[in-house]
């Protein structure tokens, strides 16, 4: 059966073929879910250290693990290399206030494949042979400086002379419920190690909180032939038997918290706790502990005290199944599975993949892979949370006020794709839209539901449409992103696929028109509170800090009236789309036009108060109003991307596909006509030869203007796409002072130098490939409403080398991937200086997706794994053609 009719089994519900995946967290601990401390200090109320003996809540974590989709069965790989003080389990970082940069995770892996019904998916861990030098990372990373890089684990030379394990875990499925296990470890070093590896398979710890009836079993069973087995029993999920080669030590235990080590407690279950396994392996530990006797627990892992000489790999196979008929379980019939599923996933991609270079594939095939391995079971029900569960004691009575008190019925149990499952194991609203279009291409249907997912009342949206944006502060709001999301999506199921999916787009404006509105009441009522805070998730984008305005004002924020105004017009042409089947909506796009022409109005003032500078009103940048108490207001002076979001709300139509709906048509011509009559900020500019309406905010005077500094590489144009921040701004710092004091912003290729919204992220220099995407379309419908009249653009600007704006638009798409090709040495930008990535067989191909890129050399930074909206590489293809 191929991977496509698997999928389509899947959408037809004639087989539940995402039972299984790859939904296990890599990181359970430093969550909010698991914060039920006093001051809402989330990295420390279940920190890393406290994390093996300490059973969660909400989820659980592992290593290059699996669990069913409602994650109450669970398998992971553990290891012990002889000389950790503790068992490998799960992937260590950074704390926010641990290093220089923020949350960051410290560990080498690389997700290598997988097939949206995850028939087959490839992790890789490097584990390094000599102890992990947690507190050495802690240390340098707390001393540098926060302009300087993060002291990364190739950092510390514990990778030299090779001295590390290559661990491969492979899942390939025989049936939904039939799940074999390939784990293939390598010694890359120069001599013979050891590495004790753990292949775990536990059940989530539901029975403690109330939150299932009865407790679970894993039972030892007698062995059969070559290979043992243990049995898992869950009343509700069935039987599943977990076969592997016969070993000398099989060790289980309960998935219960060790109080007698955390709170100086007894033990509900003695020494069968959920760290027991450390205590039975570790020096020190007890011989004869009672996991290596035990008969059953809800946690089990058999051990393999492996011996591996240079050079040399050693498998082991291990099966999970609901079938316990099977006779030879790691036979012939394993390995023809694993080929025929692998041959199948090769198939599926070919055609994706076809027109790309081997590079390019290479690329896009471990992107896509990244953006699946991140599916993350994802359970949070706020009110549970505020008040606490049966037994457990009783959560402070202030955590209300300190997270989310107002979100009282937000109650979620999904599969959700996430930024990332180490440093971003939670959704955040606008990423998610972004990870929705990279997965298209693979799996559209699981895009269109993720994309309408945080829409959904009663569990994710509020009533009045509030859509909550993150799990820090659900109350911080977003990008309006949803409504580009779902016509990119429609759209592109109509031009690539042929489906014209009305029942989507249908459900898209059901979904989303309750948040436009909810926008537009706040943009008419509360003009002051509507656009001020990070909200945008710009975090330190502007001068001043977007959250808390010095002296008390407060910004009016051109992103803001721009990503309103996008939402508004893809809105309006799901609502065009749809109007031959439903007259209503014809007068639904009229109103959302006319809401777009009000954000236009706003945005005409706000560039009309930059008028009296001459300086700012000739670039053709748009730029922040501050707004003070005394109701004086002043630009922000800064050229940055802040400053082109204008572009983002723009939709060209074709006036021959608008016959259907002529009282629109008659709108839209009166409201040009007032603008010649009247003229003003046009909203809507008609081509040459009247057969195509521009919507637009941006006019076509200033986009001359600005396109000048978007192609220059002194501004806004970087080796990778265009920065965030004029690079200008080095040597000339954008700077106003505010409530007697002088506030700058200076342009800061990599990581970030101040620590607003905790340092982690920089918008003040780097290029971000979402963003980049964005205005990369913008300036592809330009092409499409304009063509050749813009006349040839400069590009790089002060070269004298002249193109046409379409061909400008295919040079940003290539420098965009720039950062994950190697060049004619085989360095990838993205990988810094590391020449281990371009030298060593064993990690030339291996690649990862930052959270963004250095403005100057397109090096990687933030977040490593944030292949969510960073897989929106594998989408630029469409701009170079």
């Amino acid at each position: 059966m191929t991977e496509n009719e698997r999928l389509q089994q899947q959408d037809n519900d004639e087989q539940k073929r995402l039972q299984w995946g790859p939904y296990l967290s890599e990181r359970q601990w430093g969550t909010v879910r698991e914060d039920y401390s006093e001051g809402g200090e989330s990295w420390s109320s279940l920190s890393h250290e406290d994390a093996p003996a300490r059973t969660y809540r909400w989820g659980e974590d592992g290593l290059a693990g699996i669990s069913d989709d409602t994650q109450t069965l669970c398998f992971a790989v553990t290891l012990w290399n002889g000389q950790d003080d503790r068992l490998k389990e799960r992937l260590f970082g950074l704390t926010n206030e641990e290093g220089n940069h923020g949350e960051d995770v410290k560990k080498l892996y690389y997700y290598l494949d997988n097939t949206p019904t995850h028939s087959y998916q490839k992790f890789l861990y490097k584990y390094p042979q000599a102890a992990f030098p947690y507190q050495q990372l802690r240390d340098v990373n707390a001393g540098r400086e926060p302009t300087e890089p993060e002291f990364e684990l190739l950092d510390t030379g514990i990778f030299d002379e090779n001295r590390y394990f290559d661990v491969v875990a492979e899942y390939a499925k025989a049936s939904p419920t039939d799940l074999l296990v390939r784990l293939t470890v390598s010694n890359r070093g120069p001599e013979t190690a050891p590495l004790h590896l753990l292949p775990t398979l536990w059940f989530r710890n539901r029975w403690s909180f109330g939150a299932e009836g009865g407790q679970p079993t894993i039972t030892r069973q007698a062995p059969a032939g070559e290979h043992q087995a243990v049995l898992a029993h869950h009343d509700r999920l069935g039987d599943y038997t977990l076969c592997f080669p016969t070993t000398d030590t099989l060790l289980l235990t309960h998935n219960e918290t060790n109080t007698e080590r955390l709170f100086g407690t007894p033990n509900a279950t003695g020494a069968l706790v959920k760290d027991a396994f450390h205590a039975a392996l570790l020096p020190g530990g007890d011989a004869h502990h009672a996991s290596r006797t035990a008969e059953a627990g809800t946690k089990a892992a058999p051990v393999y005290a492996l011996h591996i000489g240079p050079g040399e790999s050693v498998e082991v196979r291990l099966r999970l199944s609901t079938d316990a008929g099977l006779t030879a379980p790691l036979g012939e019939d394993f390995t023809n599975v694993f080929a025929d599923r692998l041959r199948e996933a090769d198939e599926f991609y070919a055609p994706l993949l076809a027109g790309s270079t081997p590079e390019e594939a290479a690329v896009k095939r471990q992107a896509w892979a990244g953006v699946l391995w991140s599916k993350q079971y994802y359970n949070y029900d706020v009110t549970r949370w505020l008040q606490g569960d049966p037994g457990q004691p009783t959560p402070p009575a202030n955590r209300g006020e300190l997270r989310n008190g107002d979100w009282p019925d937000f109650k979620a149990e999904h599969i959700i794709l996430m930024p990332d499952k180490w440093e971003y194991p939670w959704f955040a609203a606008w990423d998610l839209v972004f990870h929705c279009l990279a997965l298209a291409p693979v799996d559209l249907k699981l895009a269109k539901e993720q994309c309408l997912l945080l829409a959904a009342t009663p569990h994710f949206a509020k009533p009045d449409g509030w859509i909550p944006s993150y799990e820090f502060d659900f109350s911080n709001t977003n990008p309006p992103v949803q409504g580009q999301s779902a016509w990119l999506l429609y759209e592109y199921g109509k031009n690539e696929l042929g489906e014209c999916d009305l029942d989507f787009l249908r459900e898209a404006l059901r979904e989303f028109l309750p948040n436009h509105h909810w926008w537009m009441e706040r943009f008419h009522r509360h003009p002051e509170e509507s656009f001020k805070g990070s909200f945008l998730g710009l975090d330190n984008a502007s001068i001043l800090n977007r959250e808390e305005v010095p002296g008390g004002g407060y910004l009016k924020q051109v992103d803001s009236l721009s990503w309103l105004a996008g939402y508004t017009l893809y809105l309006m042409r799901a609502a065009l789309e749809l109007a031959p089947e439903d007259p209503d909506c014809e007068q639904l796009a009229i109103k959302l036009f006319h809401d777009f022409e009000e954000i236009g109005g706003s945005l005409a003032e706000l560039a009309a108060e930059c008028h009296d500078d001459p300086e700012l009103s000739k670039t053709g940048f748009h730029y922040d109003m501050l707004v003070e108490p005394d109701g004086r207001r002043r630009p922000v002076p800064m050229r940055s991307i802040l400053g082109l979001a204008p572009l983002f709300g723009k939709l060209v139509l074709e006036r021959h596909t608008l016959a259907h709906v002529p009282a629109f048509v008659d709108v839209v011509e009166q409201h040009l006509t007032n603008v010649w009559a009247a003229p003003r900020y046009p909203a809507v500019v008609q081509s040459e030869d009247g057969a195509r309406w521009l919507f637009s905010l941006m006019p076509r005077q200033k986009l001359e203007q600005v396109i000048p500094y978007l192609f220059s590489e002194d501004e806004m144009l970087a080796p990778s796409g265009f920065r965030s921040l004029s690079k200008a701004h080095l040597a000339q710092p954008a700077a106003m002072e505010v409530a007697g004091e002088t506030h700058t912003a200076t342009y800061t290729p990599g990581e970030s130098d101040t620590n607003v919204m905790g340092g982690n992220s920089n918008w003040r220099g780097p290029v971000w490939l979402p963003l980049n995407f964005v205005l990369l379309l913008a300036l592809d419908r330009l092409c499409r409403f304009y063509g050749d009249a813009l006349g040839p653009v400069e590009l790089p600007t002060g070269s004298g080398h002249r193109v046409s704006l379409h061909d400008a638009v295919a040079e940003i798409a290539r420098r965009m991937q720039s950062p994950f090709l190697p060049d004619a040495e085989g360095r990838r930008p993205a990988h810094g200086n590391d020449l281990r990535y371009a030298t060593d067989p064993h990690f030339r191909d291996l690649l990862l997706f930052h959270e963004y890129f250095d403005g100057d050399t397109g090096r990687g930074c933030g977040a490593s794994h944030q292949t969510g909206w960073t897989a929106l590489v594998t989408l630029l293809g469409y701009f170079t053609k």
